[in-house]
Parts: C-alpha cells; sequence; structure tokens
C-alpha cells in the first residue's frame, strides 16, 4: 500500500518527477500521486457501479411493465424514453448537475435519471418476445396474476441482457463521472477522484506529465478491464442457451 495520504500537502516535495519515493511522482501540492490514484479508484468504482444500480432496476421494472402490458402504457413509456433520448446523454446530465450543485451527489442524481432509458428499451424488446410464449400462455390459463407472470416466468429470461448491459454501463458511468469531474462538475477537492486529478494536472502537462498520465491509465485499463467482464457474461450467458 502506502504509507502517505490522499491530501497530505508537502511545499518541499511539489512537482517530483516517478521516483523510488514517489512512484507517481507528485502533484502542484507535493501530494503523493501514487496515494490519491490508489484513492480515487474507491470513488470511481463508487460512481460507477453506484450510477448504475438504480437506473438498472428503474429501467428494467418499466421494460417489464412496457413491454408486458402494452397498449397505451407502453405509448406513454416509450414516449417518456423518447424524450430522455432526443438529448445527448452528457448534455442532459450536465443540465442537470448545472441545475442542481456541483458535487457527488447530483453526480449520481443526474446518471440516475437519465442512465435508465437504455435498460427499458432493451428488456422491453425482450418481454414483447418472451410473453408470447408458451409458458407464459399456460401461467396465465392457469390464473396466475400478472406480478408472478412477469416476476417468476418473464423477468428470469429477461436478466440476463440487462445484466450484460450493465456491466458495460459501468464503463460509461465511470467515464461520464471523470467527465464532469474533469469540468468541475462532480467530485470537488480535496477528495480524490481519476477525472478530478487529470483537470489538476493540465495546467503543469508541459513539466510534470505524470499528474495526468496514471490516472489517465487507471481509467483506461478500468473502463477495458469491465469491458471484457460484459463480453465474458455475454458468452456465458449465450452459452447457457444453447
Amino acid at each position: 500500500m502506502t504509507s502517505y495520504q490522499p491530501d497530505e500537502i508537502n511545499a518541499r516535495a511539489m512537482l517530483q518527477a516517478p521516483s523510488a519515493e514517489h512512484w507517481f511522482g507528485t502533484d502542484n501540492y507535493g501530494r503523493d500521486l501514487y496515494t490519491r490514484v490508489i484513492y480515487a479508484a474507491r470513488i470511481d468504482l463508487i460512481i460507477g457501479i453506484g450510477a448504475m444500480i438504480i437506473p438498472f432496476i428503474t429501467g428494467t421494472a418499466l421494460g417489464l411493465i412496457s413491454g408486458y402490458y402494452g397498449g397505451r402504457l407502453d405509448n406513454l413509456i416509450m414516449r417518456i424514453v423518447d424524450i430522455f433520448m432526443s438529448f445527448p446523454y452528457m448534455v442532459l446530465a450536465i443540465a442537470i448537475v448545472a441545475i442542481t450543485k456541483a458535487g457527488i451527489n447530483a453526480l449520481f442524481i443526474s446518471m440516475w435519471l437519465v442512465g435508465w432509458k437504455e435498460y427499458t428499451r432493451l428488456v422491453r424488446s425482450e418481454t414483447i418476445v418472451v410473453k408470447q410464449q408458451e409458458y407464459v400462455e399456460a401461467a396465465r390459463v392457469l390464473g396466475y396474476s400478472d406480478l408472478r407472470i412477469i416476476l417468476r416466468n418473464i423477468l428470469p429470461n429477461v436478466l440476463s441482457s440487462s445484466i450484460v448491459y450493465g456491466a458495460s454501463d459501468i464503463v460509461m458511468c465511470m467515464l461520464s463521472g471523470a467527465a464532469m469531474s474533469y469540468l468541475g462538475l462532480g467530485v470537488q477537492a480535496p477528495m480524490s477522484e481519476w477525472g478530478a486529478i487529470i483537470s489538476e494536472g493540465k495546467t503543469y502537462l508541459s513539466q510534470a506529465w505524470w499528474i495526468t498520465l496514471f490516472p489517465g491509465l487507471f481509467l483506461m485499463i478500468s473502463g477495458l478491464g469491465f469491458s471484457l467482464i460484459g463480453d465474458g457474461l455475454s458468452d456465458l450467458l449465450r452459452a447457457k442457451r444453447r
């Protein structure tokens, strides 16, 4: 691990290059960059996973309801989805953060409000197909309630696609969180976060390249890792369906 604190200022060690004492160098306040990057990993993982969970649950539930019942309810839900889809993800998220107040709470709220629509469309399309299967028709004939049919017969068969998308969506949430922190709308100082560290280091890019390089590398590697997890889940679930 590390013997430094992420916010430990050392005026004598400002902008030091990577060395045996400071593996990733130091920033403009003399703070150990390795420590800040490691501590920031926890924040970025919390943002990625936490910003995915609520849209996953909300979008899956709306997709099930829309696809199962159809009719006017389906039209209403899908028109709302179309309205949200008409705005670019980042533009809408930034607008919501600007309306509220910059910070990690506003970051979560903005991504919760704009991230559900993809799950809704995905689950709705799967539900429309599954509800026409014979075992669902048999459940209706037996007099099972709509809630039981949705939870016991439909949800298990549409959830896999939502889970696979969710693994990839973590990457999007992490990148969006880092981008908004870079713009000063997300995680605020002195909290360590990869996007915020990159933003702090851009001023010293010509003389202290390491401040932006290492958090950028960690962000890229994390994104690649979750993308591979999503691909692996997709292959695994596809193999089970055969």
